[in-house]
């Protein structure tokens, strides 16, 4: 009997302990602490982390007064453009003989170009060799590059692109960098690094970028640029056909490095093409 009376005495100073520490009714206080205790650390935390929150907004309100809305501070590490081409993949793979097998390709080189149709550019009648320099002007103007100088690669002579007669195109763009004027006269070259040769054609002729299209001022100072396009036609042999085939595009003639093996993308671009029937 004992026993049982010293555990429910237990028991209950555990209760009433816990119940006091949760409110204690002699004391008035609630967790430890009186109404104004609780008061004082709120207020302390509310003013602590108000400067924390004042002292963060100052800091990034004056590193925002040293940027420009319209070049950025920094861009020493991207002062060579890359070449990304159209269609957007670095494997081309297709049947020439089922439409439904190249369509993919065509929709995804037609939707690109919609930007380049005439009734969709506002820009300028340029003069072509000359850098279209406009550093004292507020609002920069940019270029028209019609996509019909891609000629067949344009898709309005030929809404397929080459791909059922198993000459496809594809369009390679160089990345935008603001301020880049390119020395030379750069251009596109495309080789095939497989046995045997592949004739290719460039749209515009030779595959130049024309210095018209730079300076380029950045996306806010030049809301409607269009990047210039250089359009590859591989003209295949049934030769070449069921064969991968891996195609490296360089930029040449210019300042524009190519050879950098850290960076495949930088001046260059390579990707694989198989056509079968």
């Amino acid at each position: 009997m004992a026993k049982h009376r010293g555990k429910d005495e237990e028991e209950k100073q555990h209760q009433t302990s816990w119940k006091d520490f949760i409110y204690d009714r002699r004391s008035g206080e609630f967790m430890g602490r009186t109404a104004s205790g609780w008061a004082l650390i709120i207020l302390f935390y509310l003013v602590f982390y108000g400067f924390l929150a004042g002292m963060f907004t100052l800091t990034m309100w004056v590193m925002l007064q040293t940027l420009d809305d319209y070049t950025p501070r920094y861009q020493d590490r991207v002062a060579n453009p890359g070449l990304v081409i159209r269609p957007k993949t670095m494997d081309i793979l297709f049947n020439r003989s089922e439409p439904l097998n190249y369509g993919p390709y065509v929709e995804q080189l037609e939707s690109f170009l919609h930007q380049y149709d005439d009734m969709e550019q506002k820009n300028e009648q340029c003069v072509a060799g000359q850098f279209f320099e406009q550093d004292t002007h507020p609002q920069k103007k940019a270029c028209q590059f019609s996509r019909s100088v891609l000629g067949p690669c344009s898709g309005l002579l030929d809404p397929n692109f080459g791909y059922p007669q198993g000459e496809p195109c594809v369009l390679v763009k160089m990345n935008r960098v603001i301020g880049l004027k390119p020395r030379g006269d750069p251009h596109i070259n495309c080789t095939a690094k497989n046995e045997g040769s592949v004739q290719m054609q460039y749209y515009p002729i030779e595959g130049k970028f024309d210095r018209m299209y730079f300076p380029y001022y950045g996306k806010k100072a030049q809301e409607t640029y269009v990047q210039p396009l250089v359009a590859v036609k591989l003209l295949l042999t049934k030769e070449n056909y069921n064969t991968e085939l891996t195609v490296e595009c360089k930029i040449e003639g210019t300042n524009l490095r190519n050879d950098d093996d850290r960076d495949k993308f930088q001046g260059r671009v390579t990707f694989k093409l198989t056509v079968t029937e």
